[in-house]
């Protein structure tokens, strides 16, 4: 999973949803009466061919050794996904593409210099009580996408790294050019520490796990606790250009150099990669650098949990030394993608996905969520050598090189644009999807009924209570999050603009250590080895439910209300800068019409539904009309800080890698405490809600 330790949670703006409204929202929910009975059965039926203890046989195998994207290892745990779900009885395919990317780190080494030499640790402790921290295929610490170099700099220390930190940096007069940074993880994606760094004229980056954000200060460490011990490293790409996948074939698929089809690639230094050094280290490495600073004492907040006052520089005598030596050259991926095939509406898809390439042995990230797919992919294949197969084509894919900066499925996805624009019925990821005990989910607005109330037909297997009733805790209604960035939703919502959420249940993690392994997953994380096949459930039960569905069972009322809301947020930020600012108004006559359309579409759906004498081909008409719902929100033009982003509804936050930014073209304005292009953006967002609304009422008038 692409994201930093202290943001391992996906970002999320608050949004509930009433139990109350699940079936008023949409009383028709997709199903003729008779349907449903049967699709009940179905169900009931999917809940009992889970196999709970394939899943730990599975994530045991996924997990037998390291297997970065690129490397023979990885390769060797596609061989077997794909022999898994083959057994289940799916048509297996492989989607080759050729990257530029590092399957190693190279040649790298971190040392002070003056006034004493001193090497430091880049690689985890060997822990008896962890059998596999010995594998010697184990490697150091390293970040894909470092530049090469080789440095010797006196420190300074930037908090986070983030765009606010430089600035305060600036401000107090540090001088950053050609000083070697030091920042801790967290607040930002790493690749815009380093960005960041480069930006302000730094020679090198340092990047640590501080014990403040995940070390002694939490509680425990590995091998006694969850948390980060002093010699555990997080790896992770740097990738920040301004769009997804391989970095040198923007918009068009990097097919294999040796395929039929020849794309055009950029020169890599067009592709705006990084050129300087950059290295992960642990707390236990960098308390040697903040023992030696006797620079200005850091500003509030920026104090971390080593057990020195934190500076701001090292100071003259003391010099540290980056060395980073990190090849990059086409490497050969391979996404794997399964298909039950449907009986009735073959072109209509519902796929499932998780990527399987890790920065060791992968146990929580990503490969729990590989596990679980498995195993669901074996209990649908024994419903449908039973003779009972999905309506909908039910697609689970494996993508490859996703920690290099979600690769596989953002090459994937530009190579289907057209077919997913027009068959993909919604994208449900579960990168990391079984890593703990705690649910939680986020989710485009038409998913969010779904995912609720699929939730309330699973039992949690710790307590008496659904899984729907564990989540939602002392509160009303259970809150689901907005998608945000890090992982293999970005392309099918945020550039396609596929109907898509991403969940699971999340815990403790060694996040992208060496110890995220298969012992750290049984002593820690489930032991039991109950979740994987209850999100099995989950995640089988919301593919089915749109899979068999009559009519797709969109919520679609949520547009409007969650529209409302987010537009109500983007006011009062402005607000803050413009206290003058009165709205958007050809926005919300625009969200009142749409309001107004899907209450008419509902009751028109219902009285369709209800009357049993929809023919397969009004069927297909009406389902083609709701796949194009979501598209009303593809502008070609798309952000302004990136043309890739082509959603107005969610994009990932350019600035932080992570967070998400609903109504991303307003987010962006914000950011910069600008009101331009508020007109603009007045115009562009009533465009869409107005296309939106009007293919509503279309639908609504061609329904009988």
């Amino acid at each position: 999973m692409n994201r930093s330790i202290s943001l391992k949670s996906i970002f999320y703006f608050t949004i509930t949803v009433l139990t109350s409204h699940l079936v008023a929202a949409q009383d028709w929910n997709g199903y003729t009466t008779s349907s449903f009975q049967d699709q009940e059965k179905m169900e009931a039926m999917l809940l009992q061919s889970m196999d709970f203890p394939s899943y730990r046989e599975h994530l045991k195998k996924l997990t037998e050794r390291p297997h970065i994207a690129g490397t023979p290892a990885n390769e060797k745990v596609a061989d077997y996904m794909a022999k898994v779900m083959e057994g289940a009885g799916m048509k297996v395919d492989l989607y080759p593409y050729d990257i530029y990317m590092s399957t190693d780190g190279g040649t790298s080494s971190i040392d002070l210099v003056t006034p004493i030499r001193l090497p430091l640790n880049q690689q985890e402790y060997i822990m008896p009580e962890d059998p596999f921290s010995s594998d010697l295929t184990l490697g150091k610490g390293w970040n894909a996408y470092s530049g090469s170099g080789d440095v010797t700099s006196t420190v300074v220390y930037a908090n986070y790294g983030t765009k606010e930190d430089f600035e305060k940096l600036t401000e107090m007069g540090i001088e950053i050019k050609g000083k070697i940074v030091i920042a801790r993880y967290g607040g930002n994606f790493r690749g815009y520490k380093a960005k960041f760094a480069e930006q302000y004229g730094a020679a090198g980056l340092i990047i640590y796990t501080d014990p403040a954000d995940s070390g002694y200060m939490k509680g425990l460490v590995y091998p006694n606790g969850v948390y980060y011990d002093e010699s555990a490293i997080q790896r992770g790409s740097l990738l920040t250009t301004d769009y997804e996948g391989d970095p040198l074939t923007p918009f068009e698929p990097s097919l294999p150099l040796d395929g039929k089809k020849k794309i055009k690639r950029m020169d890599p230094s067009e592709a705006s990669l990084h050129t300087i050094p950059v290295l992960p280290i642990a707390y236990g490495a960098a308390k040697e650098i903040f023992a030696r600073m006797n620079g200005k004492v850091v500003p509030s907040g920026w104090q971390g949990g080593l057990p020195y006052t934190y500076r701001l520089e090292g100071g003259k005598e003391f010099t540290v030394r980056v060395q980073v030596d990190q090849k990059k050259d086409f490497t050969r991926i391979n996404n794997v993608v399964g298909t039950f095939k449907g009986t009735e509406y073959p072109d209509e898809w519902i796929i499932l996905g998780c990527h399987y390439d890790a920065w060791a042995f992968g146990a929580t990230d990503p490969n729990s969520g590989t596990a679980m797919l498995l195993s669901l992919s074996e209990a649908l294949g024994k419903m449908v050598k039973e003779g009972h197969s999905p309506k909908r084509s039910i697609l689970i894919a494996h993508w490859d090189a996703e920690e290099h900066g979600v690769i596989g499925s953002s090459e994937w996805v530009e190579q289907m644009r057209d077919a997913l624009g027009a068959k993909a019925v919604a994208y449900l990821n579960f990168d990391g999807g079984v890593s703990g005990k705690n649910f939680g989910a986020a989710s485009s607005p038409t998913l969010k009924g779904l995912v609720t109330e699929m939730a309330q037909k699973v039992d949690y297997p710790y307590t008496d209570k659904t899984l729907y009733d564990q989540w939602r805790g002392t509160k009303e209604t259970p809150s689901i999050g907005n998608l945000g960035g890090g992982s293999d939703h970005i392309g099918f919502y945020m550039h396609v603009g596929v109907p898509s959420l991403s969940g699971g249940s999340h815990g403790p993690t060694l996040y992208h250590t060496n110890y995220d392994d298969f012992h750290f997953y049984e002593t820690y994380v489930d032991p039991e080895f109950k979740m994987g096949g209850t999100i099995g459930q989950w995640a089988g039960l919301m593919a089915l439910r749109m899979a068999n569905a009559e009519v797709i069972p969109y919520d679609i009322k949520r547009y409007a209300t969650d529209l409302k809301g987010h537009f109500e947020n983007a006011i009062k930020k402005i607000q803050q800068f413009d206290s003058g600012f009165k709205g958007f108004e050809k926005v919300d006559k625009a969200i009142a019409v749409l309001e107004k359309n899907t209450t008419v579409l509902d009751a028109a759906l219902s009285k369709a539904l209800s009357g049993d004498k929809l023919s397969k081909k009004q069927l297909t008409s009406i389902n083609q009309q709701l796949i194009a719902l979501e598209k009303s929100f593809i502008d070609e033009k798309g952000m302004y800080y990136g043309s890739w982003y082509k959603s107005l509804y969610a994009s990932t936050d350019p600035f932080s890698g992570y967070a998400s930014w609903i109504l991303p073209g307003l987010e962006y304005e914000i950011s910069l405490t600008s009101t331009d292009r508020l007109e603009e953006w007045d115009q562009r967002y009533a465009a869409a809600i107005e296309s939106l609304a009007n293919k509503i009422l279309v639908l609504a008038n061609s329904l009988p």
